[in-house]
């Protein structure tokens, strides 16, 4: 249901009393005055009224949000020209003129009989008396018992004092097959105004939905600030750094290949999350190359005690996704899901296809971590930058079950 703030109903209801307010100053322009309190009995009056109004709330809330807005512009266009002609056959506008006119031309006509004085005189005969009537004798009567000339004047009437009579015209007569019936009148104002309601419809759903946007992207940054602090302070925390050094510390000590890799890889992340979330969007390579680099500093730490599957399906070079989206639920798995006793598996895969980006990791539960893994404040943060970034656009899924964690994320492009 929709939820309109006070504001906009009292403006609302202004605006449809005006445009009610519309037919009355109309025909006051056009001399028709006295009858303007009789249009509100009229039931071509509320036709016109109901006729706009809900052209215009069928236009804001059902075509413009379900076709326009959704990009289905000739599903548009077709209920466009469906409404277009229905205004054209209803003619609401000329309903109601013609209506006020008739009403009008009762009342003038009520008038001039008072005036002429027909209710005070009576039925009498007019002043001057009744004309003289021509005798029956002298009158011929028609087939059809219509009155005739008399025979004494009957003769032929003078060149050119009748007009030659037209085909199609005259009482009996069929209308030439050849001529075409008279066109349909166009009711150009209701026309006009049918066009008014529906660019004026358009740019309130338009600028509506501008402001939509703008307090979601206010939000949006709001939360990814917020964010971006609970994850250098909670995910990127100081134990990872300084496990992750001390690791890289023994690799140099041992003069180590892979001291140097190690050290750039670290580099990559913490360069990752303090420059590339400024972003709203980052290119989806980014994300996954962080995820790489972090996979490969975490294998480190947690020895060969745990196994990390990490795959990635599809073409990443053209896709876009928010900064540190999928890098929370990658730090959760290795936070929780790691035994210094018991060997276990972690799985991450990143399936990429045309229409979306699917993610899934799943690992184990060991104990009372599923409790600390579920209040992370990183997921939070991560469920509410879905819901502002991609409203309606995505599906996260959290389950444990047989002693797993698993995430599944489904983000739409």
């Amino acid at each position: 249901m929709l939820r309109f703030k006070s504001s906009v109903i009292i403006t609302h209801i202004a605006g449809w009393l005006l445009f009610m307010a519309f037919p009355l100053l109309f025909l006051n322009n056009h001399g028709q005055s006295s009858n303007n309190f009789a249009l509100l009995a009229l039931p071509q009056y509320w036709l016109f009224c109901g006729t706009f109004i809900a052209l215009f709330y069928i236009n804001a809330y059902w075509l413009l949000p379900y076709f326009f807005l959704r990009k289905r512009y000739f599903d548009y266009g077709i209920a466009f020209v469906i409404l277009l002609n229905g205004v054209y056959f209803l003619q609401p506008f000329d309903r109601l003129l013609r209506r006020s006119e008739q009403e009008y031309n009762k009342l003038q006509a009520g008038q001039n009989t008072m005036d002429n004085g027909g209710p005070r005189g009576g039925f009498g005969p007019p002043p001057g008396g009744m004309p003289p009537q021509r005798p029956d004798s002298l009158m011929r009567k028609q087939p059809d018992g219509m009155p005739m000339r008399p025979d004494s004047l009957m003769g032929p009437p003078p060149d050119g004092a009748m007009p030659p009579p037209q085909q199609g015209n005259m009482p009996g007569q069929f209308r030439d097959p050849g001529k075409k019936p008279p066109r349909r009148h166009i009711d150009s104002n209701s026309l006009f105004i049918f066009l008014m309601i529906m660019a004026l419809s358009t740019a309130m759903r338009i600028i509506q939905q501008w402001l939509l946007t703008e307090q979601r992207a206010a939000r949006a940054e709001a939360d990814k600030a917020s964010a971006e602090l609970s994850f250098l302070k909670a995910q990127i925390n100081p134990h990872f750094l300084f496990n992750t050094l001390n690791n890289i510390y023994s690799l140099a000590i041992m003069n180590s290949e892979h001291t140097a890799q190690s050290i750039m890889k670290l580099s990559n992340i913490m360069r990752y999350v303090t420059d590339d979330v400024t972003a709203d969007f980052v290119p989806l390579q980014h994300e996954i190359d962080c995820i790489a680099d972090y996979i490969e500093l975490q294998k480190l730490r947690v020895g060969r005690n745990t196994m990390v599957n990490f795959k990635v399906n599809g073409n990443t070079s053209a896709k876009k996704i928010t900064p540190l989206m999928m890098m929370t639920f990658v730090e959760n798995v290795f936070k929780y899901g790691v035994s210094k006793n018991i060997a276990s598996a972690i799985d991450i895969r990143v399936d990429v296809s045309d229409a979306s980006i699917n993610f899934y990791c799943r690992n184990q539960i060991f104990g009372e971590a599923i409790k600390e893994q579920r209040k992370g404040v990183g997921i939070k943060n991560t469920r509410q930058r879905l819901e502002h970034l991609y409203p309606g656009k995505h599906l996260l899924t959290i389950t444990d079950h047989d002693d797993f964690y698993t995430v599944n994320l489904i983000v739409q492009n």
